[in-house]
């Protein structure tokens, strides 16, 4: 009894330390020119909360991270540009490059991470007007893929001069390829309403409550010039657009109307950051992330995007660069 008691324990153990293995995420990797420093990562799908540090040592790293389902983790590196990769619970996913170079690094272990290292290569060779052609063809003929998704919110949701035919066109493929994914129905929905805020368009009305508990709406946009924008405590980038933009808050005063929408799940954590940041106008915090209703209603399909707007209400650009941002506003103010 004694022994059937151990046996059953020992493979209970075995069954519980299997379980653990297939849900743990691994990526490992070597990049040379970079002796010791650190990357952050973070999911703009919620495979995490908030923003990790991976350290380099001997310019070797590995990453460990708890999967339920399978989400995409992006990886920033010191210049602060950003690589995507696709992680699966069980998974383990490699990275070989060079530091210096870094458009030429190959990351392996699934076949997704393959698929866009082979795509990404062979879009290093092509001139920036053939990318989009490119890019266009491996959506269509891998609409069910994890990368197509990713793609097109790069090559076709977040450029400035946003092809709304082409990206509806192939948002409608992929959807019939996956017709249970959550973020495909939300870029569906975005892409109908920025038919209504596209650039020449007056700005939808809206109503909202910011983090402080008062009301916010297009009243707060009515000055020379006028900026929405999003961010996330954990996004390097949109947390460098918000600091650019309170020094020009600080330059012109009250002839620029701002409104931030902050994608943190977490309404503390925005609240903190906006304090810490010393973000001085009203910011949109529902915790909802990429359901929130306002990202929605004005057609914002990115942590970065932007809307620029005129005195009269007129959208005048969306999701430019932040420094393309910034000299636009300063253009308009001097």
């Amino acid at each position: 009894m004694k022994g059937a008691i151990l046996s059953l324990l020992s493979l209970l153990l075995l069954l519980t330390s299997c379980g653990s293995k297939g849900d743990t995420f691994r990526l490992e990797g070597r990049m040379r020119n970079m002796n010791q420093g650190e990357f952050w990562v973070y999911s703009p799908d919620g495979g995490m909360v908030g923003i990790d540090t991976i350290k380099v040592r001997d310019s070797r790293f590995s990453y460990e991270l708890e999967l339920s389902d399978d989400a995409t983790l992006m990886i920033v590196f010191p210049n602060y540009s950003e690589q995507p990769v696709f992680a699966s619970p069980g998974a383990t996913v490699s990275i070989k490059g060079d530091a210096s170079h870094l458009k030429e690094m190959i990351i392996q272990g699934t076949t997704d991470n393959e698929d866009l290292t082979t795509l990404r290569l062979e879009l290093n060779d092509l001139t920036p007007p053939d990318i989009p052609k490119a890019v266009s063809d491996f959506i269509e003929e891998n609409p069910a893929s994890r990368v197509s998704i990713y793609l097109l919110q790069r090559y076709f949701l977040q450029p400035p001069d946003l092809d709304y035919r082409q990206a509806s066109k192939l948002t409608k493929l992929m959807l019939a390829a996956n017709p249970d994914n959550i973020t495909l129905q939300r870029l569906n929905k975005q892409l109908a309403t920025l038919k209504n805020a596209s650039v020449g368009s007056r700005l939808p009305k809206f109503t909202a409550t910011d983090i402080k508990g008062k009301k916010v709406t297009e009243a707060a946009l009515r000055q020379k010039v006028n900026v929405v924008s999003a961010w996330a405590s954990w996004n390097y980038t949109s947390i460098n657009t918000q600091q650019r933009l309170r020094l020009l808050k600080v330059k012109y005063g009250k002839r620029l109307g701002l409104v931030s929408i902050c994608m943190d799940s977490r309404v503390n954590e925005c609240r903190s950051r906006a304090n810490r940041d010393s973000l001085n106008w009203q910011i949109v915090c529902d915790g909802r992330m990429w359901d929130s209703p306002l990202m929605n209603h004005f057609g914002m399909a990115d942590i970065t995007s932007n809307v620029l707007i005129d005195s009269v209400g007129r959208i005048i650009a969306r999701d430019l660069p932040t420094q393309q941002l910034e000299e636009r506003i300063n253009s308009i103010l001097r």
